[in-house]
């Protein structure tokens, strides 16, 4: 009996021991793995909640997060300090990978100047709830710009596209807006070309103007389109040659009988 004990507690033993040994093993093997793939990552800066276009970023709204190296796309910042005190031009999503194109700097002045791009300006105009398209014009919008004007001799007016895929930079002093329900505003700021500016201020004193919106997926500009021909009026019959033709008519007076050719 007491052999019998000592030989289970032997295989008993060794059984636990081997145990070990494996789980030893496999943990030495994943600290191995992961050590190798800690190699091949490497850390971004990452939006840690979603940041509007035109904000300045904090360090509330970044993050730092690992991702294959293999993986990462061009452009990505790789540093905290790169990106805090930027300024976002595109809105950004929550976990969204930072890239440096989509960041302005931000100097000195307003966070709008930033927002500007290069060679060109920003102005804006004094609108209503009808020309701010009844408050659901956001800031990163396009528009496209309508002139009227009236001709005080016909007293008719005149519309014309005089601005197409207009950026809009600001709606009243607001150039980042997390909302989605319209707000009336009061002014537009837009960004366009110094001779486009030009053109939108000549418009406004000679008329009034309108802004439409456009849909962000439409890329290419919507040709007008073209009155269609009138219908050319059926040609009439060609009207046959007539001349004149002649008949006997007989004229009968009393007993008297007389023939007399008429033409009918």
């Amino acid at each position: 009996m007491m052999k019998r004990r000592g030989t289970v507690l032997v295989v008993l033993s060794l059984a636990m021991g081997l145990i070990a040994a494996w789980g030893a093993n496999s943990w030495v093997k994943g600290r191995l793995a992961g050590a190798s793939d800690d190699a091949n990552v490497t850390k971004v800066v990452a939006a840690a909640t979603e940041i509007p276009y035109g904000t300045k970023i904090e360090e509330r709204h970044v993050r730092m997060m690992e991702m294959p190296s293999e993986g990462i796309p061009d452009g990505a910042l790789m540093k905290l300090e790169d990106v805090v005190d930027k300024v976002a031009t595109l809105e950004i999503q929550r976990g969204e990978v930072l890239l440096s194109g989509r960041l302005a700097d931000h100097h000195a002045g307003s966070t709008l100047a930033a927002l500007v791009g290069e060679n060109m300006r920003a102005i804006t105009v004094r609108v209503d709830d009808v020309v701010g398209v009844a408050g659901f014009l956001l800031p990163g919008n396009a528009v496209d710009v309508v002139s009227a004007r009236l001709d005080m001799r016909t007293k008719r007016a005149t519309t014309e596209t005089i601005l197409k895929n207009i950026k809009v930079l600001a709606v009243d002093q607001k150039a980042a807006t997390d909302e989605n329900e319209p707000v009336i505003v009061r002014a537009v700021t837009l960004e366009v070309t110094p001779a486009q500016s030009e053109t939108l201020v000549k418009a406004r004193e000679e008329g009034s103007i309108q802004l439409t919106l456009r849909n962000p997926a439409e890329l290419q500009v919507a040709e007008v389109p073209q009155v269609a021909a009138k219908k050319a009026a059926p040609k009439a019959a060609p009207r046959r040659n007539w001349s004149p033709s002649t008949a006997e008519v007989q004229i009968i007076r009393g007993t008297r009988v007389d023939k007399t050719k008429a033409k009918i």
